[in-house]
């Protein structure tokens, strides 16, 4: 019994887990500056893209754009801007050097602060140095503009109607198929 909650419990963690990675959150901040850096990779290697467009993808090291923040909390926040290509997640994002030049021109101090919404996937972890990666960005006017994730309700909704849907065909069939000869079988026991 309380195996089974424990089983269930962790399952719903990792699926929850899965979805907080992969999802697309936005944040505002105020861009401080940007960089490229030489990036090996070692036990955090799932963490990143599967390498560049274009590229074998073999390399144990390439250069890596990152995107320096200071959040309106006045935390800072560092992201990676990597392409995602055709691998997972499915962003298809192509544009790296595009949204960097971006990123660049949206750049501000703290006396005259210039907002932007930063679409991200992935976690920010210091110690095992993983980032989340920038997917999109714009200008917005102040930091308690307020931005809903309408493709995250639409998926978690969609999500939920098969998991219930598949569910309640699944009590269907255990109720009308396996039941009943459950029972059949166990007639004489008693």
């Amino acid at each position: 019994m309380y195996l089974s909650w424990a089983l269930k419990l962790v399952c719903a963690a990792l699926v929850f887990a899965f979805l907080h990675y992969t999802l697309p959150q936005t944040d505002i901040a105020r861009i401080t500056g940007t960089e490229t850096i030489r990036q090996d990779f070692g036990i955090n290697r799932i963490f990143w893209a599967n390498g560049d467009a274009g590229s074998d993808g073999t390399a144990q090291n390439r250069d890596v754009f990152f995107i320096q923040t200071k959040l309106a909390n006045g935390k800072t926040m560092v992201y990676r801007n990597e392409d995602t290509s055709w691998g997972w997640p499915p962003y298809f994002k192509f544009d790296t050097s595009d949204l960097q030049t971006e990123a660049s021109d949206l750049t501000s101090t703290a006396d005259n602060p210039n907002w932007v919404a930063i679409r991200h996937y992935g976690w920010r972890n210091r110690f095992i140095t993983i980032f989340p990666n920038a997917v999109s960005m714009h200008s917005v006017e102040s930091p308690d503009v307020r931005i809903i994730p309408w493709f995250n309700i639409g998926l978690l909704v969609a999500l939920f109607a098969i998991f219930w849907a598949i569910r309640v065909r699944w009590l269907r069939f255990r109720e009308n198929r396996i039941n009943p000869v459950v029972d059949e079988w166990t007639d004489g026991w008693g």
